[in-house]
């Protein structure tokens, strides 16, 4: 038994210790096992704690619900997977709140470059089917790793696309690794164990709770380079993971829908409040993450004739002036408010005139 392995699923255990502070704390003493051997007057003053947690981790009495977590892992061939392994995600690892633990079942080695989260509403349309299956279909020769969370919906449909073009995909689920959630996607759970796998932060007897699913979308969104949001309304678990997707920094891409449509509504509106560019197809995600210049996308064909309203000429002509410009740069220049600003981008991207690029750079499609 590996002990660092041990003390390290003991500390996460400990009342008080979420995976913010877990990491502050093995950064100030690696040595996990030291900690729960050490005296309080040390781990308030070398690692930072307060009184009532160093108490809590001298007095730690979940030995018996660790060794039985280590066996589950062992019998079932489980990876456990810490903050200080070569193995651990090395997108997740960035984020600040990244799991202190992670519990991994399948055929898979995380050192891949090329990782996209794929998410989108459960009751999609055929349209979201149709654009989730050519997006994945689009990305197979570029031999990207899709990352969703088993759910039903563009979820399951993501996994399904990427097992039949032969591509890795991870399911983050929001339960331990003793079950399947939901259960009718048992089948496609196991084929994807062969080539990818289910990726859980969670210890094998953790039902799938309600309050388990927010936990789980920040792992799907930081496990990525970049997340695509297929379809959605305005609220659910795929806004919530767009949010931590950008908080993150990370590519956030949508795929616009008509403004009729609630099941595009969330899409349109990370569109027009900046926080999403805005795709068509897996060319413009490929261009924006500068991926194999071996694979080239096909340059937009720009109009000839364009028609534009008088707050759009002023926009090009603005950026018409420099290589990119950032948004709020834009913003001061043509003295529009953002809500102007995001309809003429909106409508230039639409027409290939422009991309709003990562970090709100703005710039023509040349």
């Amino acid at each position: 038994m590996n002990l660092q392995t041990y003390y390290q699923l003991a500390l996460s255990k400990i009342p008080g210790i979420g995976p913010i502070r877990f990491k502050k704390i093995i950064e100030k003493e690696p040595d996990a096992e030291k900690l729960f051997f050490s005296s309080s007057k040390y781990l308030q003053k070398h690692v930072g704690l307060n009184e009532s947690i160093a108490t809590a981790i001298l007095k730690f009495d979940c030995k018996k619900e660790i060794e039985t977590e280590l066996a589950f892992c062992e019998k079932n061939n489980i990876k456990i997977l810490l903050q200080s392994d070569e193995h651990y995600p090395r997108h997740l690892k960035n984020c600040i709140d990244a799991p202190s633990v992670l519990f991994f079942r399948g055929n898979y080695q995380f050192h891949q470059q090329k990782i996209i989260s794929i998410i989108g509403t459960r009751t999609f349309t055929d349209y979201g089917k149709r654009i989730c299956e050519e997006l994945i279909e689009q990305l197979q020769p570029y031999g990207v790793t899709i990352v969703s969370g088993l759910a039903y919906g563009i979820d399951i449909i993501a996994h399904r696309q990427a097992i039949k073009q032969n591509l890795a995909t991870i399911g983050v689920v929001a339960h331990g690794l003793d079950k399947i959630y939901p259960s009718a996607h048992k089948n496609t759970a196991m084929e994807m164990m062969e080539h990818g796998g289910l990726l859980s932060e969670f210890f094998s007897t953790t039902l799938p709770n309600r309050e388990n699913f927010p936990t789980r979308n920040r792992v799907v969104a930081g496990m990525s380079e970049a997340t695509i949001v297929i379809e959605t309304d305005i609220k659910g678990g795929s806004m919530i993971t767009a949010e931590l997707a950008s908080s993150y920094n990370k590519e956030l891409y949508c795929f616009p829908g008509r403004i009729s449509d609630a099941k595009s509504a969330g899409c349109n509106y990370l569109i027009k409040s900046l926080k999403a560019s805005l795709v068509t197809s897996a060319d413009d995600v490929i261009q924006n993450l500068g991926w194999n210049t071996s694979f080239k996308a096909k340059p937009a064909q720009r109009q000839l004739f364009i028609e534009m309203t008088e707050d759009e000429k002023l926009v090009y002509a603005i950026l018409n002036e420099k290589e990119a410009i950032h948004i709020d740069e834009l913003l001061q220049k043509c003295q529009l408010n953002s809500s102007q600003i995001a309809g003429c981008l909106l409508s230039l991207e639409m027409q290939n005139i422009v991309v709003v690029k990562p970090g709100k750079m703005v710039s023509i499609i040349s």
